[in-house]
């Protein structure tokens, strides 16, 4: 392989990652507003359903978590959805300027 075959390479990688992580951090956004809307409204009981609100609690709570309790509320309103999407924005966007700088 020649030099510029490697050099594209590892700019098609580059891309690749960078795409990855946009997507998945998309896709984890969705998931968080998915799971907020739900908290707010009740759904008739389905087993589909609870099978949606069951999945969202697994993987949203968690990541959460790590907020809740450390940003204040306003009143009935929890903040901490709003911050952990903005903490992962930024994240997101840092990582992908890492990818960018490395390969």
């Amino acid at each position: 392989m020649g030099v510029h075959a490697t050099l594209a390479l590892l700019a098609d990688l580059a891309s690749s990652l960078q795409s990855f992580v946009s997507v998945f951090v998309a896709i984890y956004v969705i998931l968080i507003l998915a799971y907020v809307l739900l908290s707010w409204i009740q759904l008739p009981y389905s087993g589909t359903a609870a099978a949606v609100q069951r999945f969202l609690d697994e993987v949203c709570r968690p990541y959460l978590n790590l907020f809740r309790g450390r940003i204040p509320t306003l009143g009935p309103l929890d903040l901490s959805p709003m911050v952990a999407v903005v903490v992962l924005l930024v994240a997101a966007g840092i990582v992908n300027r890492l990818i960018g700088a490395l390969l």
